[in-house]
C-alpha cells in the first residue's frame, strides 16, 4: 500500500543520511532497504547481520551521526535544505526514475522542481550559433511556461540558463550546491541561486569528478518533461543524458546540424534514431502538448516501505544457495525466479537483498538479477 509523502524529522533525517552514507549502499539499494524495514534506523541496524548471512565480506560502516550533523550544519550556512525522496516537496517526476537519489540538496525555490519543465543540454565547445540558439529556445520554452533546467556546463548549458533566468531555471550539478564548476560560472550559479534553483545529490563542499557527472545527468532528464540536445559529438555526455532520458521515458528533441561539423554528428544520429527534429521552442510545446493529452499513468512514489519478517518457514537455510544455482550471467527476472524456487515473493525479494549486501548479484532494468562471478 502506497503510503502519503511525509515530511522526516530531524532524527529520521540523520538517519537517513547515515544510510545514504554508508559505503556500498547507493539509489537503488537504498530504497529496498527502506521498503524492507521501513525506517533507515531500523536497516542501518540491519545491514551486518544480513550481509553475513549472504557470506558477504562487505564492511557497512555508516558514518557517525556527528559527522552528518556537521554537514547538514554546513548545508545551512551554505543557505541549503535537503529534501528526502519522502518528502512531499521531493519532485514527482524524479521520485519515478529507476534510481532518483534519496536526498537532494537545494539552493533556491524548492517550487520549480515541480513545474513543467524541459532540459536543454549539449557541447561545451558550443559554437556561436548554437549557443545563441539555445539562449532563443529557453527564452521561448520560459514564455511558454516551462522552467528550465540544465547542467550549469560551458557552452550551450550556459547559454540556456543565462536566458531562462527571468522565467525560471534549475541547475543540476555534480559537486557540493556550494562548490562552483567551471570556476567562471560563480556569478552565473549565485544567479540561478536566487532566481531559480541549484540541486545536487552529493554533500556540500565536494568537489565534482568524472564518476560524478553520469548521475548529474539523471537528475536533468528526471526533472525533464523533454531533453533538448543541441551540439553534440557522437561520444558526449549529453547524449547519455538522452539516453537516461529514454530510459525513464520522457520526450528526445535534437537540433539538426552539418554533418561536416563533429559537434552535429551526435544530434543528426539521434534524429535518425527517432527524436524529434527541432528548429524552435514551438517544436517541443506541440509534442508535449500532445503528451499531456494522452492517457497517463499515475507514479507512485519510489519508496512505500512495506516491513516484512521472514520466517524460517518462509525462507529455507539453503535458499541463498538455491537461488545462486538459478542464477547466471545472463539477468534472469526476479518473476521467472520466484516460479522456479518454488518460494514466496516476499522471501525472494529478502533472500535477494541479502545477496546484494554481499556483492553476489547485480541488478538490471526491467527487475532482472544476474550473478557476479
Amino acid at each position: 500500500m502506497e503510503t502519503a509523502p511525509q515530511p522526516l524529522t530531524d532524527t529520521e533525517r540523520i538517519d537517513w543520511l547515515q544510510l545514504i552514507r554508508t559505503k556500498f549502499v547507493g539509489p537503488r539499494l537504498f530504497v529496498e532497504l527502506i521498503e524492507r524495514f521501513g525506517t533507515a534506523a531500523a536497516a542501518l541496524e540491519a545491514l551486518p547481520e544480513l550481509s553475513r548471512r549472504a557470506g558477504g565480506r562487505k564492511k557497512f560502516v555508516p558514518p557517525d551521526r556527528d559527522v552528518i550533523q556537521a554537514e547538514l550544519a554546513a548545508l545551512s550556512v551554505a543557505g541549503g535544505s535537503a529534501i528526502g525522496l519522502c518528502e512531499p516537496d521531493y519532485p514527482d517526476r524524479l521520485a519515478a526514475i529507476a534510481d532518483p537519489p534519496p536526498m537532494l540538496f537545494l539552493r533556491g525555490d524548492k517550487t520549480l522542481l515541480t513545474r513543467p519543465s524541459v532540459a536543454i543540454v549539449g557541447a561545451r565547445n558550443a559554437s556561436t550559433n548554437g549557443r545563441r540558439l539555445a539562449g532563443e529556445i529557453a527564452g521561448q520554452l520560459g514564455e511558454a511556461g516551462y522552467i528550465v533546467v540544465s547542467g550549469l556546463a560551458r557552452g550551450i548549458d550556459a547559454a540556456a540558463h543565462a536566458d531562462a533566468l527571468e522565467t525560471g531555471t534549475v541547475a543540476a550539478i555534480a559537486g557540493g550546491i556550494d562548490v562552483v564548476y567551471p570556476p567562471e560560472h560563480e556569478d552565473l550559479q549565485n544567479r540561478i541561486a536566487t532566481t531559480g534553483a541549484v540541486i545536487s545529490e552529493q554533500p556540500v563542499g565536494t568537489r565534482p569528478t568524472a564518476r560524478h557527472f553520469p548521475a548529474r545527468n539523471r537528475l536533468i532528464s528526471g526533472l525533464s518533461q523533454g531533453v533538448l540536445v543541441i551540439e553534440a559529438a557522437l561520444k558526449s555526455g549529453s547524449l547519455i543524458t538522452s539516453r537516461l532520458a529514454l530510459e525513464q521515458g520522457r520526450e528526445v528533441f535534437a537540433v539538426p546540424g552539418s554533418p561536416r561539423d563533429p559537434r552535429c554528428k551526435g544530434t543528426n544520429d539521434l534524429i535518425r534514431q527517432g527524436a524529434i527534429l527541432t528548429e524552435s521552442a514551438a517544436d517541443i510545446v506541440s509534442a508535449l502538448s500532445q503528451q499531456m493529452l494522452r492517457p497517463q499513468q499515475v507514479t507512485s512514489r519510489a519508496i512505500t516501505p512495506q516491513p516484512v519478517e521472514i520466517t524460517p518457514e518462509t525462507e529455507p537455510e539453503t535458499a541463498h544457495e538455491k537461488i545462486i544455482e538459478l542464477l547466471g550471467a545472463t539477468p534472469t527476472g526476479v518473476d521467472e525466479l520466484v516460479r522456479e524456487c518454488h518460494m514466496s515473493a516476499a522471501s525472494v525479494q529478502s533472500v535477494l537483498l541479502e545477496l546484494e549486501l554481499a556483492g553476489r548479484i547485480e541488478r538490471h532494468p526491467g527487475n532482472r538479477i544476474s550473478l557476479v562471478f
